[in-house]
């Protein structure tokens, strides 16, 4: 339940009418925090006996049953259809570890920080690029993808997340091209930042972040979703 509720709290506004994803069997108390909202459908393992009931009074509310989930597939293959065919490439299935992340401020990141930052940057994968993630707590907190440029995406995540921004970590999928993202997460109060570097101009970002005394890391992972 704490789980849904931290989700529920990232975007109310975006979650009415929306699908609630779960990886692992709802139990009464979270089908309770559920009903109080307009959802399209819940996915999950299973559901228990009196979830489902609870659930199941809505009477335009789907709930589908995936079964126990294992972690594992055979998907390695992302498929696009394009004009006159098809694109297929690898999916993006890497993991970040921490032996790889770097930090390139001056100021280090608490450990604390760099768990939250891990977490932003797993977020971020997963939303169509130009796309930039602010979380606080283990909850996203704003968004803004598919952007067509970097420092756009991060306005609209900023924007979106208001006062809950201040002590958030921002994630970005790509590198930064210029130091304005840096300045508009100053000025939101995001506590560090979390790309994957290789710009020509990283150290103007970089010397953005040391002039207010924010952590950034990279990681020389960039994702890139469509």
């Amino acid at each position: 339940m704490d789980a849904y509720k931290k989700a529920l709290e990232g975007d109310p506004v975006s979650a009415y009418g929306g699908i609630v994803a779960l990886n692992r069997v709802v139990d009464t108390a979270t089908a309770q925090e559920m009903f109080k909202i307009f959802l399209e459908a819940v996915i999950a393992p299973g559901f228990e006996e009196r979830a489902k009931e609870i659930l199941m009074k809505k009477s335009a509310l789907r709930l589908l049953k995936t079964g126990e989930i294992t972690g594992q597939t055979n998907d390695r293959l992302d498929i696009r259809k394009v004009n006159g065919g098809i694109l297929v490439q690898e999916a993006d299935r890497a993991v970040l570890n921490l032996p790889e992340i770097k930090v390139v401020t001056k100021k280090q990141p608490t450990r604390e920080e760099m768990d939250e930052l891990i977490f932003a940057m797993t977020v971020v994968k997963h939303v169509k690029s130009n796309a930039i993630v602010l979380t606080r707590g283990r909850r996203l907190v704003g968004v803004g993808a598919g952007q067509m440029n970097r420092v756009g995406a991060a306005r609209i995540a900023l924007e979106q997340a208001g006062e809950k921004a201040r002590g958030a970590v921002l994630g970005s999928d790509a590198f930064f091209p210029f130091s304005d993202t840096v300045q508009e997460a100053v000025r939101a109060g995001i506590t560090s930042i979390i790309q994957p570097g290789g710009s020509v101009r990283d150290e103007e970002s970089i010397k953005a972040a040391d002039e207010h005394g924010m952590a950034m890391v990279f990681t020389g992972m960039r994702h890139f979703r469509h």
